[in-house]
């Protein structure tokens, strides 16, 4: 297993704690995005990425995430199908395990996250990647 593996491991594992507060992980210059869903958009920097996550866990009170696959695409780059699930703010509905809802890149530079992406939709992003669902090139 390689050390980015082992550190997107080791983000997904803070976040199935729910601890999303710790980016030593991340480099100061991350790009992160929101590719699909409600509120799309990019930030830069570690303020930019914490305005973009706001914005994606505010409709939430509470949200779990957990890692239902990793899958290494080269050097540089993993991907992580993640299973999600929360209660809405206003409606207080239970959103249960939507398959194959969402996925996260995590490129990686010098052992840091130098661009995280969020998808919502997983067969955007497998097509976006180029693979095919069983992860094939």
């Amino acid at each position: 297993m390689s050390e980015n593996l082992d550190l997107v491991r080791s983000i997904i594992a803070a976040w199935e704690r729910g601890d999303f507060g710790d980016v030593e992980w991340a480099d100061p210059e991350i790009e992160y995005e929101i590719a699909d869903g409600p509120s799309p958009g990019r930030w830069k920097g570690l303020a930019g990425m914490a305005e973009g996550v706001h914005g994606l866990f505010d409709p939430w009170d509470e949200v779990h995430v957990a890692a239902a696959e990793f899958r290494e695409l080269d050097a540089e780059r993993v991907l992580v199908l993640p299973d999600v699930r929360g209660r809405g703010k206003g409606s207080r509905l239970e959103i249960g395990q939507i398959p194959g809802m969402g996925a996260y890149i995590f490129e990686l530079h010098g052992g840091r996250v130098t661009r995280h992406v969020v998808y919502f939709d997983r067969d955007r992003a497998i097509a976006d990647l180029g693979l095919t669902p069983e992860g094939d090139a």
